[in-house]
């Protein structure tokens, strides 16, 4: 008797950590484009660890984002910040989330480009302004017009995030979606809304 088999579709998860292999996928875009909140869910469906490199940097110098920029500066900053990313990408696979300069940063994105898949969460002003204006943690929104702050970075940096290996657009629609149209990014697959049930 002849045994049958049973052919189990691959699910999309599946597609996307065989396409991903022994690769980190790294999140990059300005703050609020939800590197972070949707990085952790990318994470645990692939079954690798998330690394917000941001966390990394506040734990290795024992002070926060805000502290490190008001004591040293963007520059010294930077530069930390790239050692850090050097260090977190020689190991993987696994999904990093970057601080939205980390990847306009010369040497971090070299280090970016070399240590993984680069995924753009790519959001327009008011998405993003929706999300950060609450918040008074963004060194770099401590301005007068920080709404108009938020959109020169927009001006100037998406330009260099469009270097980014693969581009999802993030808008305000649940996370596990966004997670998923990441997931079918990496696949390198049409996003299939059932994959959302």
């Amino acid at each position: 008797m002849s045994e049958i088999l049973t052919i189990v579709p691959e699910t999309l998860r599946d597609k996307a950590r065989a396409a991903l292999g022994k690769r980190n996928l790294i999140l990059v875009g300005l703050m609020g484009a939800g590197k972070s909140s949707v990085g952790r869910i990318v994470a645990s469906q692939l079954g690798i660890p998330f690394i917000d490199t941001d966390n990394e940097i506040e734990r290795v110098s024992r002070m926060t984002i805000p502290d490190l920029f008001a004591a040293y500066g963007e520059q010294e900053f930077r530069a930390l910040e790239a050692r850090v990313i050097k260090r977190i990408l020689r190991g993987g696979p696994r999904v990093v989330s970057t601080g939205g300069g980390a990847f306009i940063n010369e040497r971090s994105r070299r280090f970016i480009k070399k240590g993984g898949l680069s995924v753009w969460l790519k959001a327009d002003l008011d998405v993003l302004w929706e999300r950060v204006n609450k918040r008074d943690t963004r060194p770099l929104l401590r301005t007068e017009n920080p709404k108009q702050t938020l959109e020169n970075l927009m001006n100037q940096r998406y330009p260099i995030y469009a270097e980014a290996d693969l581009t999802v657009l993030s808008r305000d629609v649940r996370k596990e979606k966004m997670a998923n149209e990441i997931l079918a990014a990496v696949a390198g697959i049409p996003y299939d809304e059932s994959d959302d049930e």
